[in-house]
């Protein structure tokens, strides 16, 4: 599960702990992905950015273990994060990616963004999406 910071995290893991409760020895991934800008290279250490890579898995992964699933994480760097979503979910051999997408305008439409469609098209295995509601404040 790729982790971004928006709101639809939170949801988006609670149905992936749904989800693993129906599957014996399921395991439940993770994931942040920080982009790394062209001009620094690719192992840069951006103390800011893991900073809050940490949190925000720390913050999920917390809820999740409190509900008693077990639940592993990692923080990936990576120029693209849609190519680093798929290269990771192919390493790990995952049965389902499961994405929370928040509800977002660009130019005033509801927009999916660059790693939502790159993930559904490349992804080798099913992708669930979890749309979090418009004007939906919650967590």
């Amino acid at each position: 599960m790729p982790v971004a910071g928006t709101r639809a995290d939170q949801a988006a893991m609670e149905l992936a702990c749904s989800l693993s409760h129906y599957k014996k020895r399921a395991e439940i991934f993770a994931v942040h992905v920080i982009p790394v800008d062209r001009s620094l290279p690719l192992d840069a250490e951006i103390v800011t950015a893991v900073d809050k890579a940490e949190n925000l898995l720390e913050q999920v992964t917390s809820d999740a273990e409190d509900k008693g699933y077990d639940i592993e994480s990692d923080i990936l760097q990576a120029r693209e994060v849609g190519p680093a979503i798929i290269e990771e979910a192919n390493s790990k051999k995952v049965d389902l990616i499961l994405i929370g997408v928040p509800y977002k305008k660009h130019y005033g439409q509801f927009c999916l963004g660059d790693v939502v469609p790159y993930v559904l098209k490349n992804a080798s295995c099913p992708v669930l999406l979890y749309h979090h509601p418009q004007g939906d404040e919650s967590p």
